[in-house]
């Protein structure tokens, strides 16, 4: 299979106008925790019931969210372009996949997902999450959510890596570029020599290693840019 010529990255900008926030937002659910306690291994070592009601809780809000328009759109591309189209998120939320995108790469997990801590074992996460629920593999009460914390190695980086090397095109949409690797990527893509954008609400962190930047509502810049695209096909 050739390598995707469109290489998407999305982050928490593209689920703001679904109602799930970013970790700038004043006032949402992130401001309400130490991130060392709810997004760490450490953090869930100390207290595990804790971080399991903080992902019980983004769960419901995910699962009560609605796609918005800059999913529809990046749906829209994926049906189009096909294997042509690679869209990475660092979001959690299945929100891309709602609207019909497909072959979605987490590379920070999904809030559907549970591991088990000990033999690896993989399943659907239910709403509801304890510490004492059992593995439904080994029968140990080490689940977790199936989250990428920081100090942990995202998923599919070999993957990344390799479209991201070939790609004629990059697009971040909604990042902040503060979050590596992630934030890596459009230096990784530049230097292959691809054509890389980014559409924010602001300026990410990144901002001047793009070559080109559009900000305003995802809502509105994504779906303009994803017609543009189909329209140069």
């Amino acid at each position: 299979m050739a390598p995707p010529r469109l290489v998407v990255l999305t982050g928490a900008g593209v689920s703001a106008e679904s109602g799930l926030g970013t970790f700038r937002d004043k006032g949402g659910l992130w401001t309400q925790f130490d991130l060392a306690d709810v997004a760490t291994p450490d953090g869930f070592a100390r207290n595990t019931d804790l971080v399991h009601q903080f992902y019980n809780a983004r769960r419901a809000n995910a699962a009560a969210a609605v796609p918005n328009a800059a999913h529809v759109a990046l749906a829209r591309l994926s049906m189009a372009l096909g294997d042509d189209l690679l869209l990475v998120t660092q979001n959690v939320d299945d929100l891309h996949e709602r609207a019909g995108s497909r072959d979605v790469v987490h590379m920070h997990g999904t809030l559907t997902g549970a591991v088990c801590g000990v033999c690896a074992h993989r399943w659907t996460a239910p709403a509801v999450m304890t510490p004492r629920a059992p593995c439904p593999a080994c029968g140990r009460p080490t689940t977790r959510p199936d989250i990428v914390w920081f100090g942990e190695i995202p998923f599919f980086m070999d993957r990344i890596a390799e479209a991201l090397q070939a790609c004629d095109i990059f697009v971040a949409i909604g990042t902040s570029g503060t979050v590596y690797p992630a934030a890596g990527f459009v230096a990784e893509a530049a230097a292959a020599g691809a054509e890389t954008l980014e559409l924010n609400l602001e300026p990410s962190a990144v901002v001047s290693d793009f070559d080109a930047s559009r900000f305003g509502p995802a809502s509105v810049i994504v779906p303009a840019w994803v017609d543009e695209v189909l329209q140069g096909r």
